[in-house]
């Protein structure tokens, strides 16, 4: 029995710039991601990889075709439908972009502070918990400034998990990381997968972290030019 997809994308096309500047940066993007499927998205610089990941996340507005995410189409839809899409994502991106005067756990706690979803005892442990996971736990009142990079990302993926989410949209997740973090990290984000039914799209040029994706895709001059089919085709 197939599974709804948790992803669809459908003839999705989109552009930067106006008028003779404007040119197009995805072509006819067609692609599903199933629930509990583990993904990664490479190719080239520039080929479009990080606007796709930006439209699935609600970053940014459709332009042209068909995009629906956690059952909700994200074309054409308010602000209120976007947010509430957006709390079900936990965003890993290529820089931190953690808030400097919170400590490590303050800036893990805030999806949960935000989403008013518990009592603030509950965060406060949830953070510590799941900080423990990435491996620190000795850090929970230190801030990023005291932090390595290695360390700040390792955060930024506690974040990211902190309010199990749906789905965890990742770019270059390890790309500050040595061997054994990244691996460290992207297991995690695998097991999370699989005990949760947690969809991963992850962009990566990180080929020592391919063998855990149930299927890689390929963006190619905004073209998606190869699928390796997995067990949800």
């Amino acid at each position: 029995m197939s599974l709804k997809p948790i992803i669809s994308a459908r003839k999705l096309n989109h552009y930067y710039g106006k008028s003779v500047l404007r040119k197009q940066i995805l072509f006819e993007i067609d692609l599903d991601i199933h629930p509990g499927e583990i993904v990664i998205m490479n190719g080239p610089s520039g080929s479009g990889k990080s606007t796709l990941l930006s439209l699935i996340g609600g970053l940014r507005s459709v332009q042209a075709g068909s995009l629906e995410v956690l059952g909700h189409p994200i074309q054409g839809a308010s602000e209120k439908i976007l947010e509430r899409t957006r709390q079900k994502i936990g965003f890993i991106f290529q820089a931190h972009n953690l808030l400097t005067a919170l400590t490590a756990q303050q800036n893990v706690q805030m999806p949960l502070v935000l989403s008013n979803s518990m009592g603030m005892e509950e965060a406060v442990w949830r953070s510590q918990q799941i900080l423990t996971q990435v491996g620190l736990g000795a850090y929970c009142n230190t801030y990023p400034h005291q932090l390595s990079g290695g360390q700040n990302q390792r955060v930024a993926v506690a974040r990211a998990l902190v309010h199990q989410p749906q789905l965890i949209l990742a770019d270059e997740p390890t790309a500050s990381l040595d061997k054994v973090s990244g691996r460290a990290i992207v297991e995690l984000m695998q097991q999370l997968a699989k005990q949760q039914n947690c969809t991963i799209l992850i962009v990566t040029h990180d080929n020592r972290i391919l063998d855990i994706a149930d299927r890689i895709i390929n963006l190619e001059d905004g073209c998606l030019k190869v699928v390796n089919l997995s067990k949800f085709n």
